[in-house]
């Protein structure tokens, strides 16, 4: 008796561990081949490069302030100047006899002022004395102050023309590169603002500026001081330092960007302005975020998800998406770099689905 119910119950067990197999081996038969990847931790953040044009930093048309016939230049397109270097000379001759004919009325004016004063202070002690009458006095009184007035008008002039004369002498502002000059020997200088021609076009290239628009969605990411990194076509292969100085604070409601100048040093000059420029920038990443391919996602009616692999089951995983930086997207919570996330999950994928990896993927980006 013992012995054949030791013989049925071994019979049945490899019976029970029969079907256990086969049922492990249809389970693993029947689950989904899937290509996994790795979220990337986003230590060191996104890399942008921004399109602009470097300008001058300090930057003005030269025009003159007084009418005549240009005498002499003395610097063409190209020269570095100083401050205060004389750029050229204006000859002015109606000026000059406006000047005369103004300084001659005021030496009138002083010397009738002159005698005014002494006939004032004549019939003022006359009129103590009750020699002049009180009507008399307050007329010589009057008239004094009426020359005063008149010398005081002419004087007004004369300055004013002496100022005019001085602009005969074109100076540089600041110290810079003439780019442009357009004027010569003989030319017909209108120093009023009906037809004003510029003479020379004057550019400090010490310091460049370069202007960006920084994407709406980064414009929270910009710091004042910070250093990005320029290049140029014109210079293969070189990089140069560039700083974050500051930005307009406010959003262009046409194109959504925020206006950002970058300040750069060039001390050689070897940098031209209206150059074409990238500013690379690196975005900041947020602390714990994970950087993943945007085919790992999937969008459903409760949001974005991600399809992770644990213990041989898909699990829909919700995630905080960040910055979108085109073929990958920052993941805020949900993810850690130890996940392993499907790549083009099916969007029929449902929670606990069967599921065997294939092969591991790298994103692009990963070391």
């Amino acid at each position: 008796m013992p012995v054949s119910f030791f013989l049925v119950y071994s019979e049945i067990q490899s019976r029970i561990d029969a079907e256990k197999g086969l049922e492990k081996r249809v389970t693993l038969s029947s689950a989904a081949a899937v290509n996994v990847v790795h979220p990337i931790r986003g230590s060191d953040g996104q890399a942008i490069e921004l399109p602009g044009n470097t300008q001058a930093f300090t930057e003005a048309p030269i025009y003159a302030r007084t009418s005549g016939y240009l005498k002499q230049w003395y610097f063409d397109i190209g020269a570095h100047v100083k401050r205060g270097q004389l750029l050229a000379e204006i000859e002015t001759p109606e000026l000059d006899e406006q000047l005369e004919q103004a300084e001659n009325q005021l030496k009138t004016a002083e010397a009738n002022l002159q005698l005014a004063q002494v006939t004032a202070d004549r019939w003022v002690y006359l009129e103590k004395s009750s020699v002049v009458s009180k009507q008399e006095r307050d007329q010589t009184v009057s008239d004094l102050n009426a020359k005063r007035a008149t010398a005081d008008s002419d004087r007004a002039n004369v300055a004013r023309l002496q100022k005019l004369q001085a602009f005969e002498h074109v100076y540089a502002p600041f110290d810079g590169v003439i780019t442009s000059r357009n004027t010569d020997v003989g030319d017909l200088i209108q120093g009023d603002n009906t037809a004003p021609k510029e003479l020379f076009h004057l550019a400090a290239v010490g310091k460049l500026r370069v202007y960006i628009s920084v994407p709406e969605v980064y414009a929270s990411a910009i710091k004042s001081g910070e250093t990005v990194t320029l290049t140029l076509d014109a210079f293969p292969g070189e990089n140069f330092a560039g700083t974050l100085v500051r930005d307009s604070n406010s959003i262009d409601l046409t194109s959504r960007t925020l206006k950002v100048e970058v300040d750069v040093d060039n001390p050689t000059g070897s940098l031209l302005p209206g150059a074409y420029a990238f500013v690379h920038w690196k975005v900041p990443s947020a602390a714990r975020a994970v950087t993943i391919p945007t085919n790992t996602l999937l969008f459903r009616a409760e949001g974005s998800r991600v399809a992770a692999v644990r213990g041989g089951q898909a699990k829909l995983v919700p995630v905080t998406i960040g910055h979108d930086y085109g073929s990958s997207v920052e993941v805020l919570s949900g993810l850690t770099s130890e996940d392993t996330v499907i790549l083009d999950p099916s969007d029929s994928i449902t929670e606990g689905s069967a599921v065997k990896i294939a092969e591991a993927a790298k994103p692009e980006g990963s070391k």
